[in-house]
């Protein structure tokens, strides 16, 4: 009989544990490859690091819900399909979401442009090389302010006429995907910011031709590709709708257009997907 008590002790503490355990890995979410996953949270501990995996992440306020943080969250367009948590604190304890990675069918296209945007010759290469990692250093800092309140707009009133997560097959060799969409756009069509933020690159470059990267906040950054004239320099505040540029046909193209991208913390995602889903969660509030 006391061995009988014994282990029924054992068991329930064993019980005790586990639902412990599952209350701290709160849900599972559907997530998909170069999409954006918006997750709001009340109970989280500010002062304690966010993670994806092993990438540390940062939580930002709600500009309509002040009790609420939200995790923006860009799935990799090449990232491994399959089980990914985030992990956090609440009341110092760990908490946990797990995201299922799904793949997404996108499309290829057939581009044909000048050899050397191919193949650059090799006085480019140190060029390219040192653009990219400008642009990358840029886009790893999360800067800690909130610049935007209000839903995010579109650059420029036009049909798309290239998807995000396009292969990109450049006079027969697949060089690249599409980080972001393309819109139809006559030379010197104003091009508006997105939302509220700071310019941190307006120059020509390589690839890109006429660019500028506007900050967002949090490790938001939206940026407009292949204008052909500059209305901001870096540092300047920009608000919502307001004129940064002319579209153009620099950097590598097929023709004139907008090119139109966000990267969150690093990481492109989907700029139409994107603006749907935080100008609903704004909308709501």
């Amino acid at each position: 009989m006391r061995m009988c008590r014994c282990v029924n002790l054992i068991l329930m503490r064993k019980c005790i544990f586990l639902a412990l355990f599952c209350v701290n890995t709160l849900f599972g979410l559907d997530v998909f490859v170069g999409k954006t996953t918006i997750i709001t949270l009340e109970q989280i501990d500010l002062d304690a690091p966010v993670y994806l995996e092993d990438m540390q992440i940062f939580s930002q306020p709600n500009p309509k819900n002040k009790k609420e943080q939200l995790l923006l969250i860009a799935i990799d367009y090449k990232s491994k399909l399959g089980e990914q948590t985030i992990r956090y604190m609440y009341n110092k304890s760990p908490r946990e979401i797990r995201l299922h990675v799904r793949d997404v069918a996108y499309k290829s296209e057939k581009l044909q442009v000048i050899p050397d945007k191919v193949s650059p010759p090799k006085k480019y290469q140190d060029i390219i090389y040192e653009e990219y990692k400008e642009a990358m250093d840029i886009y790893k800092l999360s800067t800690p302010n909130l610049y935007w309140s209000e839903p995010f707009v579109y650059p420029l009133e036009s049909q798309t006429t290239s998807d995000f997560g396009n292969a990109r097959v450049f006079n027969g060799s697949l060089k690249s995907y599409h980080s972001g969409i393309d819109f139809k756009a006559a030379i010197a069509t104003p091009v508006k910011a997105s939302n509220d933020g700071i310019v941190v690159l307006a120059k020509e470059r390589y690839y890109a031709g006429g660019s500028v990267i506007i900050d967002h906040g949090f490790g938001v950054y939206s940026c407009y590709f292949h204008l052909s004239d500059f209305a901001k320099k870096v540092g300047d505040a920009v608000k919502r709708g307001e004129i940064i540029g002319l579209s153009g046909q620099s950097g590598r193209v097929t023709g004139p257009h907008l090119h139109f991208a966000f990267k969150i913390r690093g990481t492109s995602t989907d700029p139409l997907d994107f603006i749907k889903k935080i100008n609903a969660l704004v909308a709501n509030k």
